[in-house]
């Protein structure tokens, strides 16, 4: 039981962290993606090195213009209990590689189904700014069927420049985003459960150290009553 507090406890500081990560991204002036990632080199395809966790939601902002041609949407995602799409569109940089951006949240059509592909709004051409909280590629990342994919990792995409290895949730873009677009909004974790654990778990240690205690001091004097534990002859 204390070992399970003590993990917890790991957890209350490592979810505390990525709260304050969080909050420093969202607050903090935007940096170019090279100061945070260094840019994917090699051939076609290659993927760079995901950012650290200690960058990751680190506030960027990239100059460049998208790709829609290789555009394609997350499936099964949740933002204000709904579950719709996120569209995901490569931005193209100066130098020929791409960083992933994800452009907001779609409810699916509402004559269709959950999966059910939306009208998405078009991407504007030219040349774009996007500013936006750093994201390490999520686990489980699965290839596309049919442009679709149920989690957003660049190196699942097989897109044909380099690209960097983290990806981007758009805040703010010039020229404006559609207003037809949901921004993915930050969630805090829940580090306050895990604190409460740890309270759960080391009050569980101290009642069985009592109880354990009391039972010994019981069977060596006897109950309430005076009596002593009947011996049973050998």
């Amino acid at each position: 039981m204390v070992g399970l507090g003590d993990w917890q406890l790991h957890r209350y500081h490592e979810r505390s962290a990525i709260n304050a990560r969080i909050d420093a991204g969202s607050s903090g002036p935007a940096v170019p993606i090279t100061r945070v990632l260094p840019a994917p080199g090699g051939a076609h395809g290659q993927v760079g090195p995901p950012p650290s966790n200690t960058r990751e939601w680190t506030r960027i902002q990239v100059t460049g213009h998208y790709d829609p041609a290789h555009e394609h949407l997350a499936r099964g995602r949740s933002v204000n209990g709904q579950v719709g799409f996120e569209v995901l569109t490569p931005l193209m940089l100066d130098d020929g590689s791409a960083v992933l951006v994800d452009r907001g949240w779609l409810p699916p059509p509402t004559t269709g189904g959950a999966l059910d592909k939306p009208q998405v709004p078009a991407a504007p051409t030219g040349q774009v700014t996007v500013v936006g909280p750093l994201h390490r590629p999520e686990s489980g990342a699965d290839r596309p069927v049919d442009g679709m994919v149920r989690r957003v990792s660049p190196a699942t995409l097989s897109l044909p420049y380099p690209v960097y290895g983290g990806y981007v949730t758009l805040d703010h873009q010039t020229p404006p985003a559609d207003a037809r677009f949901t921004a993915i909004p930050s969630e805090h974790e829940n580090a306050w459960q895990n604190a409460g654990y740890v309270v759960n778990w080391w009050a569980f240690a101290i009642l069985t150290l009592f109880g354990y205690g009391y039972l010994a001091r019981r069977e060596a004097h006897g109950d309430a009553t005076g009596e002593r534990p009947v011996e049973v002859p050998a």
